[in-house]
């Protein structure tokens, strides 16, 4: 039997782990060939994102094995949340234990959290156009498509789709 996931706030002694977690995962989705792009760069400053968004961590036995951002709408991390959602963006979960249940317990745990803000009344996200195993665990956990808020990564012909979660 699989331990427990534990899904927690970041703390500075995580930031390593979330760095190397999330340029592997998304080097393995074959996003980018390469650690170092500019927004692969971007991405491995979990300090300067810590300050600016609130991240979490799904710990399993003492070892950080994913994390995820959070951000609503006016925040720096914020790339397509509305007033009224709560945006998470980031989802990774170390390649190495991908399909262990590390990212529906992140999916399920920021779905009570947005029960719990004021004013909140959904979830949205964004994701790669051919992150099959992302969109099945999107579809299994209630959200649906919003094809017409789909945008590109500036500067790139990544096109990211958004899915949306009404609380």
């Amino acid at each position: 039997m699989p331990s427990q996931i534990l899904i927690r706030p970041a703390v500075p002694a995580d930031f390593d782990a979330v760095a190397r977690i999330t340029t592997d995962a998304y080097l393995a989705a074959g996003y980018f060939d390469d650690a170092d792009h500019p927004y692969m760069r971007q991405i491995r400053k979990v300090a300067e994102r810590n300050d600016n968004a609130v991240i979490w961590v799904a710990e399993r036995a003492g070892e950080v094995i994913g994390s995820v951002t959070l951000a609503v709408a006016g925040e720096p991390y914020a790339d397509i949340a509305l007033p009224d959602e709560l945006e998470f963006r980031m989802l990774v979960v170390d390649p190495a234990v991908q399909r262990s249940g590390a990212g529906k317990a992140m999916v399920d745990a920021i779905i009570s959290h947005a029960r719990t803000l004021p004013g909140v009344t959904g979830v949205a996200l964004t994701t790669g156009l051919t992150w099959e195993s992302a969109h099945g665990l999107y579809q299994k956990t209630g959200f649906q498509r919003v094809p017409e808020r789909d945008w590109f990564v500036p500067d790139t012909q990544i096109k990211l789709l958004v899915y949306r979660l009404d609380l």
